[in-house]
């Protein structure tokens, strides 16, 4: 079974697969994070806003319980009153003159001023009571009634009663128990602390259900009042929950949790009111808030949704436009590869793929130029082939009528010309080298030294010279006849230019991978122009289709010949290289690649 393998896979579903991965998996991401961030938004906005509301109300039931207080002080601080929760002189006057008359219409003054106010009692310690709405409904002592305790043991803090539950006083309206809220405070006296009376008030509902009913959460949500007990002080008409435990408020001052309620689950945000210890919560259902982060789910996968459909069309689109032209380049390809070099590229794109293609066109241009320099250089070699053998028809005829002069002069007493015959029938045998390019290195000496030794002849005592050849590029093999004209140079440019005697010294040594080949003569030398006009000669481009023509504009030609022939051998990292100065004689070093076997 064949794993599965990506590079193996086309490059326009690579791009397609890359597209999406870029676009659609972070939009997805994008998404699911929005849609979580707004769940936690919103969450946190409800909460948030559902306080402030919270927070409203209570200070608003604050403020109403805060003037029931204030009436208390009031009510206490005025003198008749006062005399009265004494109880140490009797109320004095009749009808409109009398204390108590003046008791009820203060009384009565402060209900008007204080809408909110259903009803106002003062009872003393003796069990006797003014009042302007509430009377008893027995002849019971108040001072045994359950809320005057509370107010006793409250020692004159005011104190929040709830509502009135089977106490003795009832009103001339008949309000029922759900509709007031009653509030106590004791009066002590201000010298032995002794309780001298309370003073009783009962607070319409009516204005907490006004401040209360009016905030509307969500659809459906409301917000509810109970006090310490978790008993309700205002809930609405029909609530979703029709009594709050206390033990799911907890200790806590506010708060927030959920209930499963009848089969849907609520909401519950919460706030206790230092001052009343009365506890306003918000009940609302979660599937309100659910059906709004719905709708915000909606819209961003509708925009995820869009987006991928973009980006798919956008992936497809641009993985075509940059896999088309590579296919369209393929096929060229291949039609090169079938032989046709006429094949080319066509595209105005100025991209990396518009780039390969006029690259892939240039190339093809360099192939048909190299194969039709290959051509010319193969006929060129035909051509030299031929003209050789034009030029040595019958070589064995010419060693043979070489060999009789040699055998002649040998036997006549003319040892020199014996010699020289002999030099000129070997230069002339490794000349010619059976046709062969590269010859071996002992070869091409064995040349140089019949080539010299017949210069010798001819120059005598002029004419010295010396080898230094290193033992281990005896095997090597070099280009034929390539030390030859260097050397000729030396002889009729250096040497025999000078006066007295000259010497050429010939070393060769394998350096740094190179067969290096130095040439030295201690010729005349030659002045900085012509040796910057010859090294110049030497970087001429052999390789064009009109070297010979160079060439033969150029001074020594011997020598270009030899570069020419190198470099189109072995390429223009090896050649030769001239160091010269005026009177002190001439270097030419040749680098020749190490050759270790007959091409």
């Amino acid at each position: 079974m064949k794993y599965f393998q990506i590079n193996n896979v086309p490059i326009r579903y690579k791009l397609i697969f890359l597209f999406l991965f870029i676009i659609i998996f972070p939009s997805i991401g994008l998404g699911s994070v929005t849609g979580w961030t707004v769940d936690r938004i919103i969450d946190r906005q409800i909460n948030q806003n559902t306080l402030q509301v919270i927070n409203q109300v209570n200070r608003t039931l604050e403020f109403y319980l805060n003037n029931m207080q204030n009436i208390t002080y009031l009510t206490a601080f005025n003198p008749e009153i006062k005399k009265f929760l004494e109880g140490n002189e009797r109320m004095q006057g009749i009808g409109e003159t009398s204390d108590e008359y003046r008791i009820r219409q203060f009384l009565r003054g402060l209900t008007t001023l204080y809408p909110e106010v259903a009803g106002i009692l003062v009872a003393n310690h003796k069990g006797e009571y003014i009042s302007n709405e509430m009377y008893t409904r027995s002849a019971k002592p108040l001072t045994e009634e359950g809320w005057y305790q509370e107010a006793v043991q409250n020692k004159g803090i005011f104190k929040i009663i709830g509502h009135p539950e089977k106490r003795n006083v009832t009103t001339h309206t008949n309000y029922k128990r759900e509709e007031v809220v009653s509030v106590v405070r004791a009066v002590l006296n201000p010298e032995t602390q002794q309780v001298e009376g309370v003073i009783l008030i009962d607070l319409k509902l009516r204005v907490i259900a006004e401040a209360v009913k009016s905030v509307r959460l969500g659809k459906s949500g409301y917000l509810m009042v109970i006090d310490h007990c978790g008993e309700n002080i205002y809930s609405p008409a029909h609530p979703l929950i029709a009594n709050i435990p206390a033990q799911w408020l907890g200790n806590r001052d506010s708060g927030t949790f959920s209930k499963k309620v009848d089969g849907q689950y609520l909401q519950f945000i919460y706030q206790r009111s230092p001052f009343t210890s009365w506890t306003t919560i918000g009940v609302f259902s979660n599937q309100e808030s659910a059906l709004e982060i719905m709708e915000i789910r909606f819209y961003v996968t509708c925009f995820v949704f869009l987006v991928c459909l973009i980006g798919i069309g956008a992936s497809y689109y641009l993985a075509h436009s940059l896999s088309r032209p590579i296919r369209q380049l393929i096929s060229f390809m291949k039609k090169v590869e079938g032989g046709d070099l006429t094949s080319r590229y066509h595209s105005v794109r100025a991209d990396e793929i518009g780039m390969l293609g006029r690259s892939f066109n240039r190339m093809l241009d360099q192939i048909q130029k190299f194969i039709s320099l290959v051509e010319w250089k193969e006929r060129q070699r035909w051509e030299a082939e031929l003209r050789s053998l034009q030029a040595h028809i019958k070589p064995h005829f010419l060693y043979n009528t070489l060999d009789t002069i040699h055998w002649l002069a040998r036997k006549r007493g003319a040892e020199d010309v014996a010699q020289v015959v002999e030099a000129l029938s070997k230069l002339f045998r490794i000349g010619l080298s059976k046709g062969r390019d590269i010859i071996s290195f002992a070869e091409e000496m064995e040349h140089i030294q019949s080539y010299l030794s017949i210069q010798k002849t001819r120059y005598r005592d002029k004419l010295n010279y010396t080898f230094d050849i290193a033992s281990n590029v005896q095997d090597l093999y070099i280009l034929k006849l390539v030390l030859q004209p260097i050397v000729e140079n030396a002889i009729y440019h250096g040497i025999k230019q000078r006066r007295g005697p000259g010497h050429i010294l010939i070393q060769a040594e394998e350096q740094d991978g190179k067969l290096i080949i130095r040439i030295h003569d201690d010729g005349v030398g030659m002045s900085k122009e012509l040796l910057s006009s010859l090294r110049e000669d030497l970087t001429v481009d052999f390789t064009a289709r009109d070297k010979e023509k160079e060439i033969g504009k150029v001074q020594g030609y011997g020598m270009l010949n030899v570069q020419a022939r190198m470099q189109l051998t072995f390429g223009s990292t090896y050649g030769l290289w001239i160091d010269s100065e005026e009177g002190k004689g001439t270097t030419v070093t040749m680098i020749h690649p190490i050759v270790r076997q007959a091409m």
